[in-house]
């Protein structure tokens, strides 16, 4: 991090991620309203794990990015073999995504395992991971060793409102697996991470975009966002309040929106499945009354007579015909 891919990059990872969530427990709910139970992460046809390989993938990246490619000597510690201190917020960083490839191995690790573990229980486990990695990014967020007060400052401040939503309702996952509540929000809080990141690298590194009395200033071996007088830092602060605000109407109206559109078109496919689920329960028990029926009929034509028996059977057989037409 630090820069403007370096914050895009993640962000857009956490976005998909979050976006990937959504839409399957979304779909999961829609197709199975009453028996629904949320799940951890989702596999795919083709791959059962590519969900966690590309987060084990994505973090490696980040790692590497963050402690061997990035820094001047690609490697982050200074000749005495001490971390200097333009290379703090690298370790920080490394820190956050090596609890995240932590999640992913031992989730694969724990679907694939031999031992004798309740289904329910692992995916306990692996939701206890998730909210480790979650604590583990509010914690170093928090206690940045980047600048707390400025612009950029005011930007983590708020991203730790989303981080901490997905903390919470991923530990609430835990003792609430049915709620498909808890899993929409936890989904759509990490779309939502992943999005104001974006928006923090686009903002914070594009010069044309950094607010009226404020400039970018390399400081301490990285580039961040000074301003000239209290009044412009406020001002600042400010738009980035707007901007939160702004961008959080924004997910709500594409989540709501989102949602109803799945719901509308695999709720359709659970409709259609039970109605004629019971159109088939009303056509069979129909066909039992209608042997009834002949039954009885069979019964008073034995005592009028062979004809009324012969009757009835060709008056089925028009009914079988008009039911094939």
């Amino acid at each position: 991090m630090g820069t403007l891919v370096g914050h895009v990059a993640p962000g857009f990872a956490f976005f998909a991620l979050g976006f990937w969530h959504l839409f399957n427990h979304i779909k999961l709910h829609a197709l199975n309203p009453n028996s629904y139970t949320s799940f951890p992460w989702f596999p795919t046809l083709k791959f059962r794990y590519l969900e966690l390989v590309l987060i084990m993938v994505g973090s490696s990246i980040s790692i590497s990015m963050e402690l061997f490619i990035g820094p001047d000597k690609h490697q982050p510690f200074d000749t005495d073999g001490t971390i200097p201190s333009n290379h703090l917020h690298n370790f920080e960083h490394s820190a956050i995504s090596m609890t995240f490839f932590i999640y992913a191995a031992f989730a694969i690790v724990l679907d694939k395992t031999s031992i004798n573990i309740d289904l329910m229980f692992r995916h306990s486990l692996t939701q206890f991971l998730g909210a480790v990695a979650f604590a583990q990014q509010l914690f170093l967020f928090h206690l940045h060793s980047a600048d707390h007060m400025g612009v950029e400052g005011q930007y983590h401040l708020l991203l730790q409102s989303a981080i901490v939503v997905s903390l919470v309702t991923t530990l609430m996952g835990i003792g609430y697996p049915k709620s498909f509540m808890v899993s929409f929000i936890r989904s759509l809080s990490i779309l939502y991470q992943g999005l104001w990141l974006m928006a923090m690298g686009f903002m914070l590194w594009t010069p044309n975009l950094i607010p009226k009395g404020c400039f970018i200033h390399l400081e301490v071996g990285h580039q961040v966002v000074k301003c000239s007088s209290n009044e412009a830092l406020h001002r600042a602060k400010s738009l980035v309040n707007i901007e939160f605000s702004w961008a959080l109407i924004g997910v709500t109206i594409f989540a709501m929106t989102f949602y109803l559109v799945l719901v509308k078109l695999y709720g359709q496919k659970v409709e259609y499945s039970t109605l004629k689920s019971h159109e088939n329960d009303h056509f069979e028990l129909g066909e039992e009354e209608e042997e009834e029926e002949d039954v009885e009929s069979q019964k008073g034509s034995n005592k009028q007579g062979e004809p009324t028996k012969g009757f009835i059977h060709m008056g089925k057989g028009y009914a079988i015909m008009d039911i094939e037409r």
